[in-house]
């Protein structure tokens, strides 16, 4: 195997190994608009609902972390009107999204004694499969809710396509709308021995993080991070390396995960979009979180993957930092 080669499947693996992705699924997007078909998974006795409230919290077991899933019997017989979006086949099983109102939501936690929990709870309690899932339904019923006009005259959409399209009712356009997603980079800054860490006003005292921002129009991904990092920290970025993305519908992003290599050290500050942004080396964050001066993000964010990675490459395992702040 060629060293681009190797390179390439570590990049893939990492993907995968993010909270919410690498989620193995079959979208079936050549069935979605077959309806007779749709109709036979939605009715099959093995297929299974995940139920969102009004907010994008899901239902989870009481007794369990994990979801509580709505069988298709229950749904005919109980909320046969709420209509569902088809997620796709896994394990020989259709898995569908629904979302319920707030005097359904009730019901449902009635008549299964389920509970609440949010997407970001979720990420780091369930498992692979299931946290993934949630987050794809709730970024394709987000972006429902968010396209129930036309944004080129107003008019009322239709759902279409098991969800999956938007169509205005507008005779005169009949504009279609597919889902989007909001592309954004994170990226650790790396110069010699040391990493570029910021911290936005509001966050946890002493907590620190890579540098993120959204990706403007006409640009690629290489060039926002240089931007992104020169704009936030007024630190020259010479060039950038892909580590691997995430799903992050909170409510509608896609992370795009970055390595990064410095000009210089030069910190000052531009666009008032951080408090504070430093120069960490490997002894500053290993004393900083000892003593409880220094907190990093939570493993569900792939900022924790990258400040691994790079940790990692000097021998040292952030996991076992983390686990060390806890006891």
């Amino acid at each position: 195997m060629s060293v681009e080669q190797e390179r390439d499947k570590a990049a893939a693996t990492r993907a995968r190994e993010n909270v919410f992705a690498g989620i193995d699924i079959d979208r079936m997007a050549e069935r979605r608009e077959d309806r007779l078909w749709v109709e036979e998974q939605e009715r099959h006795p093995d297929t299974r609902f995940l139920v969102l409230d009004a907010e994008g919290n899901a239902f989870v077991r009481a007794d369990a972390e994990s979801p509580q899933w709505m069988s298709p019997t229950m749904r005919a017989e109980r909320f046969g009107d709420i209509p569902s979006t088809l997620l796709g086949i896994a394990g020989g099983t259709a898995w569908f999204t629904l979302v319920a109102d707030e005097a359904q939501a009730e019901l449902f936690v009635s008549l299964s004694g389920a509970r609440r929990m949010s997407l970001r709870e979720a990420g780091l309690l369930f498992g692979a499969f299931e946290a993934g899932l949630f987050a794809y339904a709730k970024g394709i019923t987000h972006w429902q809710r968010q396209t129930r006009f036309c944004s080129q005259c107003g008019a009322p959409t239709l759902v279409l396509a098991s969800g999956h399209r938007m169509q205005c009712t507008n005779p005169d356009g009949a504009h279609l709308h597919f889902p989007r997603t909001d592309a954004a980079i994170i990226v650790i800054v790396e110069d010699g021995d040391a990493c570029l860490l910021g911290r936005q006003r509001g966050w946890p005292p002493g907590r620190y993080s890579t540098l993120a921002g959204f990706i403007e129009p006409g640009e690629s991904l290489e060039d926002a991070v240089r931007r992104e990092v020169r704009e936030e920290s007024g630190v020259e970025v010479l060039h950038a390396t892909y580590h691997s993305s995430q799903p992050w519908p909170l409510p509608a992003s896609l992370m795009v995960g970055f390595t990064a290599t410095a000009k210089t050290r030069e910190i000052r500050l531009r666009d008032d979009e951080l408090e504070d942004a430093r120069w960490f080396t490997v002894d500053d964050i290993v004393q900083g979180m000892a003593s409880g001066t220094l907190g990093v993000p939570p493993p569900l964010s792939v900022s924790y993957r990258l400040i691994e990675h790079w940790l990692r490459s000097r021998g040292v395992d952030l996991d076992e930092l983390t686990a060390a702040t806890r006891r």
